[in-house]
């Protein structure tokens, strides 16, 4: 893999998955701007600096992945390019997908009662939930969509500028879970997958556009973890004991290991004839998703 340090520009809702991304990306010698809230950032960046000698420091920018205003997208991306000099890579692993549980409200402290009757506490969770096309809000939908499609146009547009600009070209990178494609629907997640679905569109299209400025554009379809939404709701032992059966590989994803190398190589000189392409990075959880419902 050739020259697999870069300078990057990550965005972040400081989810496992993410972190140890940006674990790996540092300890591989990139330097990080990070993007998103900034509270949950800083233990990433703490992390980076106290556990990796001769990191670069990682810095971090405020921004609301909410924000209906394309000039708040712009300047954070300009404050980050001033940060970094300018940057090799983008990569936007934030997404919001919700839960698959319902919310109790009681004078108990606030618990969460899964769809396997099991009670979990809260802060294992994003804020929402996972809801089937007939119970989400305008208010939901909206935020879903503000957070897995308008964002990432505004900052596809915004970095895709400064790189044309700059000369260089440069990679971008999407990320969002099975569930954006086709093959590998679950319950309960008919927005995040309608909106996290046209970002393998929009990677096909900006390809298309931004070849011409040396600029490629891909996409990592990751597979399910043990915490995310869709597993955790069956209840992890569930979960755990059955993939073995229902996955091809016998296991879930292992958000240390199984997804950085990927995002390495896609962000790497090794990787310079390959743009509008989708990365399945799943364990062929895709293309046993009706098994896999079965099973569980």
């Amino acid at each position: 893999m050739e020259n697999p340090a870069k300078r990057v520009l990550m965005t972040s809702n400081g989810d496992e998955v993410s972190r140890n991304i940006a674990f790996h990306l540092a300890k591989h010698g990139c330097k990080l701007v990070m993007m998103g809230n900034e509270g949950s950032l800083r233990s990433i960046v703490d992390k980076i600096r106290d556990s990796i000698e001769g990191a670069f420091p990682a810095d971090v920018i405020a921004l609301d992945m909410e924000s209906d205003s394309e000039v708040a997208f712009h300047a954070a991306v300009q404050k980050a390019w001033e940060l970094s000099g300018h940057f090799d890579a983008f990569l936007n692993s934030y997404t919001y997908q919700g839960l698959i549980c319902f919310l109790f409200f009681t004078t108990l402290p606030l618990m969460l009662l899964c769809v396997d009757h099991s009670f979990i506490q809260q802060s294992f969770f994003l804020a929402g939930k996972v809801q089937d096309i007939l119970q989400v809000s305008q208010d939901e939908f909206h935020r879903i969509t503000k957070i897995n499609l308008t964002a990432p146009w505004f900052l596809l547009k915004a970095v895709a500028t400064r790189m044309k600009d700059h000369g260089s070209g440069g990679s971008i990178v999407f990320m969002a879970t099975i569930a954006s494609g086709e093959r590998a629907l679950y319950p309960g997640a008919d927005a995040y997958a309608s909106t996290s679905a046209a970002i393998h569109q929009l990677v096909r299209a900006s390809a298309m556009s931004l070849g011409k400025h040396k600029i490629r554009v891909n996409m990592i379809s990751r597979g399910l973890h043990l915490d995310d939404e869709y597993t955790a709701s069956v209840g992890r032992d569930r979960a755990q004991k059955l993939v073995k059966d229902a996955a091809p590989l016998g296991q879930w994803l292992n958000p240390d290991t199984d997804l950085y190398s990927t995002v390495i190589y896609l962000i790497s000189d090794g990787s310079r004839f390959m743009t509008g392409t989708t990365v399945l990075v799943d364990g062929a959880q895709s293309l046993t998703r009706p098994r896999l419902k079965s099973y569980m």
